[in-house]
């Protein structure tokens, strides 16, 4: 199952927010974006609850990860 993770970081804290996200297993992408999001990430996992541990206890503890939005992908 793959997702994306729109995510809104704290301003100063960027870049080491992003390095933290990069070494998170399961994270396959890191995109930098303009607009109401700073990030979009591609996640990949088994489960639909492996996928909401690796964003709520991997992705959201990362110090500078202000908020995030996930997209699950479907097969329609």
């Amino acid at each position: 199952m793959i997702a994306f993770v729109l995510c809104k970081l704290v301003a100063g804290l960027e870049q080491k927010a992003l390095g933290q996200i990069r070494g998170i297993r399961g994270i396959r992408d890191v995109y930098l974006t303009f607009g109401g999001w700073d990030a979009v990430l591609t996640a990949e996992a088994d489960t639909i609850d492996k996928l909401s541990g690796l964003i709520v206890r991997e992705v959201r503890s990362v110090h500078g990860v202000q908020n995030t939005e996930t997209l699950v992908t479907t097969n329609l």
